[in-house]
């Protein structure tokens, strides 16, 4: 019998799943597979910490190129993190040395994909990640294998969990987004520092990864418009909600012609389209292709029981020499394409301003709405705390270079408009 060698560099709490699960399930494994998995060697940082395992003797190793040098090891799994330093010396210098590698490492792929995808098939070796995006949702390889007969076009969905829980909490609690923020931290749902989720930076990671894959293209990761949602406050939940919507961040990526959309942004949907009503740590991802139309796939986003499996299912791929290409193609045939100017984007908009409660506001509002050619579907005026005012309209169907032109000569009077919030709408007709 055929026995694969699989070395575990990291052992933070995914490192530790994926070590228990294999050993857990290593009859299953060879049931399914025909071969035996043996986990021959771990690098961790701590090799003392009191994990609650016990492990086989010897098989901690503190020098990692070791392990990439052992002749015996066929497989290394990354879970260090990070798109610099040892993350990416160990994926690198591990496909030199003609190992198969999976990684759960968003922000490594994100940026290093497809010379990373080059570099494997010269040397005939698996590169996969499928943890990488959804967690234990299988999107990867859903648009890999399954949709593999389709041309795609629009792929879109909740991707950060940490964020869509946060909105979720916001709204079932009626409580503060740090309020939300420090219980998502204490519940391990939010690191420490939370910048790479709340500001849009993990999302961004995962829909470059996923445009590539689905389009055909080379990882398009930088200079598309990226935002988070530290600015959303409760009223913009309640108004939104008043009008029949519901606050997402959403990561959306769009085939047109030779050119891709990309962005990542908070928006507002309708409460009768199906991701509006994802909520908690739940992802989910919607593909639009031909001739299957759409597909929506939903599930755990992160964790270490869903990111544990993706990995799992990734090793056990390479087993069965499932996986030939990391993105579904030759890297060769990968097109570079370029982005669409985002200021051409034509939607709905809503938007927020937290004004100094005296007369002329609104007038100055529509003044400038109305220079730029923007018109008002829905508006509402409440007021606030310390002699201030929200006022909240909709637009109808605006340019975003004419909003942003409004907002910004509108924010420049500080002592008149204290805050502004912009908030793009995501209509039926859109989805």
């Amino acid at each position: 019998m055929k026995e694969f060698n699989l070395a575990i560099i990291g052992l933070g709490n995914i490192g530790l799943e994926v070590y228990k699960n294999i050993k857990k399930n290593a009859s299953d494994i060879k049931k399914k597979t025909g071969f035996k998995l043996n986990i021959s060697q771990i690098c961790a940082k701590d090799i003392k910490k009191n994990r609650g395992v016990k492990f086989s003797k010897n098989i901690f190793e503190k020098n990692i190129f070791k392990i990439i040098n052992n002749p015996e090891i066929d497989i290394i799994v990354e879970l260090i993190g990070g798109s610099e330093g040892v993350a990416k010396k160990v994926v690198f210098e591990s496909i030199k040395k003609n190992k198969h590698v999976v990684t759960a490492n968003k922000s490594l792929i994100s940026k290093h994909g497809d010379a990373l995808s080059i570099l494997a098939e010269k040397h005939g070796v698996n590169l996969l990640f499928e943890a990488a995006v959804g967690g234990g949702i299988p999107i990867i390889r859903s648009i890999k294998q399954g949709l593999i007969a389709n041309r795609l076009s629009h792929i879109y969905g909740i991707l950060n969990g940490t964020t869509n829980f946060i909105l979720t909490e916001m709204e079932k609690r009626n409580e503060s987004f740090q309020t939300i923020l420090k219980d998502a931290q204490k519940l391990g749902y939010a690191e420490s520092n939370p910048t790479a989720d709340v500001d849009g930076f993990d999302a961004a990671d995962k829909i470059s990864i996923l445009s590539s894959i689905g389009f055909g293209s080379k990882i398009i990761n930088k200079g598309f418009l990226v935002e988070g949602i530290r600015n959303i406050e409760l009223e913009d939940i309640k108004f939104a909600k008043s009008l029949g919507y519901k606050i997402k961040l959403l990561a959306i990526a769009e085939k047109i012609g030779n050119k891709v959309k990309q962005r990542v942004h908070p928006c507002l949907i309708p409460n009768d389209i199906d991701v509006a009503n994802i909520d908690d740590v739940i992802n989910a991802v919607v593909v639009d292709g031909q001739p299957i139309g759409r597909t929506i796939y939903e599930g755990p986003g992160a964790g270490k029981g869903p990111t544990s499996s993706a990995v799992i299912s990734d090793i056990t791929s390479i087993m069965l020499g499932n996986d030939e290409f990391s993105f579904g193609l030759a890297p060769s045939a990968k097109k570079k394409m370029g982005l669409i100017n985002f200021d051409n984007h034509i939607s709905r908009y809503y938007i927020r301003f937290l004004t100094k409660d005296v007369s002329g506001v609104l007038s100055k509002i529509t003044l400038a709405l109305a220079k730029n050619k923007i018109s008002i579907a829905n508006l509402l005026q409440t007021p606030s705390k310390s002699g201030a005012a929200n006022i909240m309209l909709i637009t109808h169907v605006s340019k975003e270079l004419n909003i942003k032109k409004v907002l910004r000569n509108l924010s420049i009077n500080k002592k008149l408009f204290k805050k502004i919030v912009m908030i793009r709408v995501r209509d039926l007709k859109k989805l």
